[in-house]
This record gives C-alpha cells, sequence and structure tokens, in this order.
C-alpha cells in the first residue's frame, strides 16, 4: 500500500469516526432536536439572553417543514461542490494540455499538427463543409 493510499485510509477513518461518534456516545440525547443547525441553536441563546428581542430581517422563504429546509440546503451544497469540481476539473485539464504541447515542443513536434485545424489539415485546403 502506497503512502498517499495510507493516508486517504486514514482520513476516511477519521471522517467516519466523527460522524459515528457522536451518535455512539448519545451525544445530544437530551436535547428535543439533538443535531439541530446553529441557526436553532443562535435563536435558542439570543431568547434566554434577551426574551424580546426583535429580529432586524425576515427570510424571504419559510420552508414549511425542516425536511424541506435540509433538502433545500443539501441542494445548495451540491450545486456548490459541482461548481468546485467543475473549476478545478477545467485547471487541471488546461494545465495538461500546456504540458502536452511543452511536452511536444521538445521533442521537435508540431504540436499544432494533430490538433483539429492545425497544419496538418491546413496544407489540405477547405473542407467540403467551409466556404472557400
Amino acid at each position: 500500500m502506497s503512502r498517499n493510499a495510507k493516508i486517504n485510509a486514514l482520513l476516511l477513518l477519521v471522517v467516519a469516526a466523527l460522524a459515528v461518534l457522536p451518535l455512539a456516545f448519545g451525544m445530544g440525547d437530551h436535547k428535543k432536536e439533538p443535531f439541530a443547525g446553529a441557526d436553532a441553536e443562535a435563536e435558542t441563546a439570543i431568547t434566554e439572553i434577551e426574551p424580546d428581542y426583535e429580529p432586524w430581517f425576515s427570510p424571504l422563504y419559510e420552508p414549511p417543514s425542516g425536511e424541506i429546509e435540509s433538502a433545500l440546503f443539501a441542494l445548495q451544497a451540491a450545486l456548490g461542490a459541482g461548481v468546485l469540481a467543475y473549476y478545478f476539473g477545467l485547471r487541471r485539464g488546461r494545465r495538461q494540455g500546456e504540458l502536452r504541447v511543452l511536452a511536444q515542443r521538445e521533442a521537435g513536434e508540431d504540436p499544432a499538427a494533430g490538433a483539429p485545424g492545425g497544419a496538418a489539415e491546413s496544407t489540405a485546403g477547405p473542407r467540403p463543409t467551409e466556404r472557400a
């Protein structure tokens, strides 16, 4: 097993432990909603400190249930992860393309020869679908 594989396995074990240990030790059993989000915890703390507190703003949309709110949050997280994955994939692809072109130039090859519309195709004249 390589060093990277060992590190990845260890990180996976740590993440699994962080997810399972609170459930195994019964953390939050004394609460009505044991694993409520930080927003609910903050609201509870504020009303305990200042019962007459008036919020400055109200939400634009209040989901009818906690399940719908959780689903919308999960959708938001998935969309954000998708955007980040696209961005990093695009950057990696561009970097690999640049490295491939540099390697071809060092080898004395024409980098545009194998590319569509490159040097190999430009000497053959216009394609039948192209206009002269």
